[in-house]
């Protein structure tokens, strides 16, 4: 498989683990408020459901955060080719490796570490637009674009 098109794949994997994840703790939460039962502390069952219900609110936003990652994902092509860098770039530089899609951390595709990042990050929008030999500096580090895939 073609590196950018392994990279593509291993975005949207961490995209589905991470929505998995948080379903199944709205899910947990969910389950939890429902099985709440009246004590004789009298408020303690209110406040035990609206804990509950604040737990899943903050999911059910994390969701919709994903649902927004997955979105700018689908507007990448893998197969895109040019000679700036532009969302789904791959970008190899004197400091690093980049692939420009969604903030999905360091992944290691054949013993090589990339850094998925998104074109609204500091380093991201630094690069957005730039070719090869465009240097910058960042946290005191310098780079410089070596290539672009």
């Amino acid at each position: 498989m073609e590196l950018k098109e392994e990279l593509y794949r291993l975005c949207v994997d961490f995209i589905s683990k991470r929505e998995a994840e948080i379903k199944k703790l709205v899910a947990e939460a969910q389950d939890a408020a429902n099985n709440e039962t009246k004590s004789s502390a009298g408020d303690k069952y209110e406040t035990g459901r609206e804990v509950m219900q604040q737990e899943i609110n903050l999911n059910l936003g994390r969701l919709n955060e994903l649902g927004k990652l997955r979105s700018a994902l689908e507007h990448i092509s893998p197969a895109q080719t040019g000679t700036v860098v532009l969302p789904g770039s791959i970008v190899y530089t004197n400091n690093g490796n980049f692939y420009l899609s969604i903030g999905a951390g360091k992944i290691t595709v054949a013993g090589t570490p990339f850094f998925c990042i998104s074109a609204a990050s500091p380093i991201g929008s630094k690069l957005l637009g730039k070719g090869v030999g465009y240097s910058f500096e960042f946290n005191g580090n310098k780079f410089v674009i070596e290539k672009i895939v």
